[in-house]
């Protein structure tokens, strides 16, 4: 799986143009511009919002995103590990399979949706 949207993303970013280009810049200035963080504790905190979210699509894009940043598979499903004793072991357990959805390369069981930064 490549760092690519899913299809309903792009289906969206077709039909309302303006919007997503508006939603875009939004997230590129929080990312770059918001503050001190460096880009791994940025994408790793995006990562663990998403777990703390329960939202399976935004898992998969945070870790995509980390993946390219560089940051190791091992550090990821740390991520989801140190979630157990916040979110509960269900929680923490499905984001564990969502991440291994993008790790193992296969394509994830639902079409999550996923943002563009």
């Amino acid at each position: 799986m490549k760092n690519e949207p899913p299809k309903s993303v792009h289906r969206f970013e077709d039909e309302h143009p303006e919007i997503w280009r508006a939603f875009a810049a939004l997230a590129e200035q929080c990312h770059e511009q918001g503050g001190p963080l460096d880009e791994k504790s940025r994408r790793l905190v995006k990562l663990g919002i998403a777990v703390g979210m329960r939202h399976e699509g935004a898992v998969h894009s945070a870790v995509r995103h980390a993946l390219a940043s560089g940051i190791a598979p091992e550090e990821i499903r740390h991520s989801a590990i140190l979630a157990i004793t916040t979110i509960g072991w269900p929680s923490a357990y499905a984001a564990v399979t969502w991440i291994d959805d993008v790790l193992s390369m296969k394509q994830p069981s639902r079409g999550g949706e996923d943002t563009p930064e």
